[in-house]
């Protein structure tokens, strides 16, 4: 059997973007040594409020 040219780099397949509750990850672009991450978003848990003194009695 003729083996493949080692030249030709495999790619890795394409992952679709992940969507959670709290979070979103995405696929980063593979490094040199054909490292593939992934990028995580975070989504806020609570929601803040400006700050008010209370009133003086």
């Amino acid at each position: 059997m003729a083996e493949k040219s080692t030249d030709a780099k495999k790619q890795p397949p394409k992952v679709p973007e992940g969507k959670s509750r709290f979070f979103k990850t995405r696929q980063m672009k593979p490094t040199e040594k054909g490292f593939v991450g992934y990028e995580t978003i975070w989504e806020p848990f609570q929601k803040e409020v400006k700050y008010q003194t209370p009133k003086r009695p």
